[in-house]
């Protein structure tokens, strides 16, 4: 479920990234529309942290790189506190379509990576 929300999350930050008008279910809904093209870059640099959050979740679960498990035992609550940042962010947006997308979307994501972490 981690990896599906993870490749959800990247496929609208790539959307961004593209050009695709979905400004208000982003950053607070400030840049209605396609986003600036400085600000479509972050969107890129978010699909690589997310693929590398992806990496130390499964790590930490056993399904890849088992030479890295006792790495990813610390590592995976720097994916938590991501997350829990990011619904307080999310839930605190002035955007409505933010809020009611992303914020259940991290919370999810939170509760997920608690469990991979204490896993």
């Amino acid at each position: 479920m981690f990896l599906l929300l993870a490749l959800i999350g990247s496929i609208f930050q790539l959307a961004l990234a593209l050009g695709a008008p979905l400004g208000e279910y982003t950053l607070g809904g400030k840049y209605p529309g396609k986003l600036p093209q400085k600000i479509r870059l972050a969107a890129l640099i978010q699909i690589l942290v997310m693929g590398f959050f992806v990496v130390i979740a499964l790590t930490r679960s056993g399904m890849i790189l088992p030479t890295l498990y006792n790495a990813s035992r610390i590592a995976i609550w720097f994916v938590v506190a991501f997350f829990v940042l990011g619904s307080i962010a999310n839930l605190s947006s002035p955007s409505p379509k933010e809020k009611r997308l992303w914020g259940p979307v991290n919370i999810l994501m939170l509760i997920l990576s608690i469990l991979i972490a204490l896993g």
